[in-house]
């Protein structure tokens, strides 16, 4: 599928890392997610229950960083494709999360994890 919607620079704070530092305070993140999707239906009907709402996305994408934590950034990804592909409509998602407060304790500009998953 060549259509997609993007949503670039979501952010959200949550306490995932494996430090104790981590865990304790809040740290932000800046989620993309690009969703592979026929966008046909919906540019025909101009009805945006035949489409994925980005705004309802958004919201579910900040719950899970705000939610649960967990160590890796890589799971983070994971869940928060999974999010993305339970929307029917939806055939393939790029997920990056950036930790651009990542505990390294030099300059740097960004930490980021990108995940691809596709509909099976």
């Amino acid at each position: 599928m060549n259509d997609r919607i993007a949503l670039r620079g979501l952010m959200a704070n949550g306490r995932h890392g494996v430090l104790p530092a981590e865990r304790m305070a809040a740290q932000p993140f800046v989620l993309d997610a690009v969703l592979s999707l026929d966008t046909g239906p919906a540019a025909a009907s101009d009805n945006v229950a035949d489409t994925v709402d980005y705004g309802v996305l958004a919201r579910q994408l900040v719950a899970i960083v705000e939610g649960e934590a967990v160590n890796l950034i890589e799971t983070l990804a994971a869940r928060l494709a999974e999010v993305c592909l339970a929307d029917p409509r939806v055939e393939r998602v790029e997920l990056t999360v950036h930790k651009p407060a990542a505990p390294i304790p030099l300059p740097f500009d960004d930490v980021a994890v990108t995940v691809i998953r596709e509909r099976l």
